[in-house]
């Protein structure tokens, strides 16, 4: 949809469709609340403070609906089908994906979450490389990052979402 569609649309059309890019009911309130934007780039901009804000139960809720990097997104919804896309380059090769696989499992039980990464454009041994270093942080290092990249995406799909 464009701007002009997306400022005049009932906001029970578009919880769902925010919902899409970014599942964390105060960011989807937020940008409704802000309408009319009068450019994509205020929308970008209130999107983007608003998932700068994010706490970490607002991430653990925004994660339940993204796949493990290497897993094929099933489903015909908007969500699955940009994961699909962001997913890309994670290709057909058995080793890297079983490699993504077991340190997906590694990850998942040293963070207690799936691992996140904003992975459109990266190729799969970019994302296996990113897993991998991504295993030596902290707590609270891990924390901001996967913060970081929940704010890419969000900001990647709305900027789908809403059209020129």
């Amino acid at each position: 949809m464009d701007l002009v569609e997306f400022n005049a649309a009932p906001v029970d059309r578009l919880r769902p469709e925010l919902a899409s890019c970014c599942d964390v009911p105060r960011w989807i309130e937020g940008i409704l609340d802000k309408r009319p934007y009068g450019d994509r780039a205020a929308l970008t901009a209130v999107a983007d403070q608003l998932a700068r804000e994010f706490d970490d139960n607002e991430v653990d809720r925004a994660l339940q609906a993204h796949p493990r990097i290497g897993d094929r997104p099933q489903g015909a919804g908007t969500e699955a089908a940009w994961s699909r896309n962001e997913q890309a380059g994670v290709g057909d090769d058995p080793a890297i994906r079983a490699a993504l696989a077991e340190g997906n499992r590694v990850y998942e039980e040293r963070f207690g979450r799936v691992f996140l990464i904003c992975a459109t454009g990266l190729s799969a041994a970019q994302m296996l490389a990113g897993l991998q270093d991504r295993l030596t942080h902290d707590d609270v290092s891990e924390a901001a990052v996967v913060h970081e990249e929940l704010r890419k995406i969000a900001l990647l799909r709305l900027a789908k979402l809403v059209t020129g």
